[in-house]
């Protein structure tokens, strides 16, 4: 078992199929299929089933896959290293964030990085929490920054601080920049909120009407809109309400296009942590950023 024959085994589960695989590993088909057969007879059991409508992980691909991904990561690591003996301020560096919290706080952070590390390549994409996890974990990404944590023991997580949740409105709402009792006094009101994608769910605001329930005011009316972009725009143009972090929102709150309720029986906030890999390697560079989000991120006063 080696590091192409790992590399191939991901590939063919991670693009759900050995045509898809082939593609991206621009190799053909039958390669790619002659190269999982030795596997599993390297093996001597079967790491994908067959299926009419493609293919799934046998038992022992289910096993195999962490571990398989471990090893990758731990290669991915290395090379690294072995790069950083060359210069401690070049070379690849991958952030995977949450979308709400790419906010101007971060952009500001690596624009300043960005300036003092002129030859780090670094790139951001933006995806669940969940996700971010298991970016890291794969070794794609060197860094995450995510809502609450998991419990995988590959990663390690360390608390940024928690950010407070405001309930948004458009500033011609009746109640825009008012104070109310309760929450029971929106119940009526349309919420926007992330839908449920199952094992992506966000901590927050993936279904506002469950706040709601556990106060015990029953379901509300709410519509799901996966863009958090979007659902600014159907807020600012009067369409609902909706949950919202405040640095999120912050630029709208300061050139009022949004507004914000203030709810006094509710006080909700949610943790952010930053995410890599328990033991994996952290260039300078890699770790010059972990500082400054670290530090900055959220302010100083957590």
């Amino acid at each position: 078992m080696d590091a192409e024959a790992l590399n191939t085994f991901l590939t063919v589960y991670r693009q759900r199929g050995f045509s898809n695989a082939a593609r991206v590993l621009n190799r053909t088909q039958p390669a790619i299929s002659h190269r999982i057969s030795l596997l599993e007879q390297e093996l001597g059991i079967p790491l994908f089933e067959r299926m009419s409508t493609g293919i799934a992980l046998s038992q022992a691909g289910r096993v195999l896959l962490p571990y398989a991904e471990r090893a990758l990561a731990a290669l991915q690591d290395a090379e690294t290293a072995v790069l950083a003996l060359k210069t401690e301020n070049a070379g690849p560096l991958s952030l995977a964030a949450v979308g709400t919290l790419a906010s101007t706080s971060l952009t500001g952070i690596l624009k300043r990085f960005a300036a003092s590390h002129p030859s780090v390549d670094l790139a951001l994409q933006t995806v669940r929490s969940t996700e971010v996890s298991d970016l890291v974990r794969r070794g794609e990404a060197t860094i995450g920054i995510r809502y609450d944590r998991d419990r995988s023991p590959d990663l390690q997580y360390d608390c940024l601080g928690a950010e407070k949740l405001l309930v948004v409105c458009s500033t011609d709402h009746a109640s825009a920049g008012s104070s109310i009792k309760s929450l029971a006094g929106l119940v009526d009101e349309r919420w926007i909120a992330f839908p449920e994608i199952p094992g992506q769910r966000e901590i927050w605001a993936s279904h506002v009407f469950s706040i709601f329930q556990t106060l015990g005011l029953g379901e509300v009316d709410w519509t799901p809109v996966d863009s958090l972009t979007a659902q600014k725009r159907l807020v600012e143009a009067g369409f609902g309400l909706a949950l919202m972090t405040e640095s999120g929102v912050a630029e709208e709150r300061a050139a009022g296009t949004l507004a914000t309720i203030d709810v006094r029986d509710l006080t909700l906030t949610i943790p952010i942590f930053i995410v890599t890999r328990r033991g994996g390697f952290l260039s300078a560079a890699a770790s010059r950023l972990h500082e400054l989000l670290s530090t900055d991120y959220l302010g100083r006063d957590l």
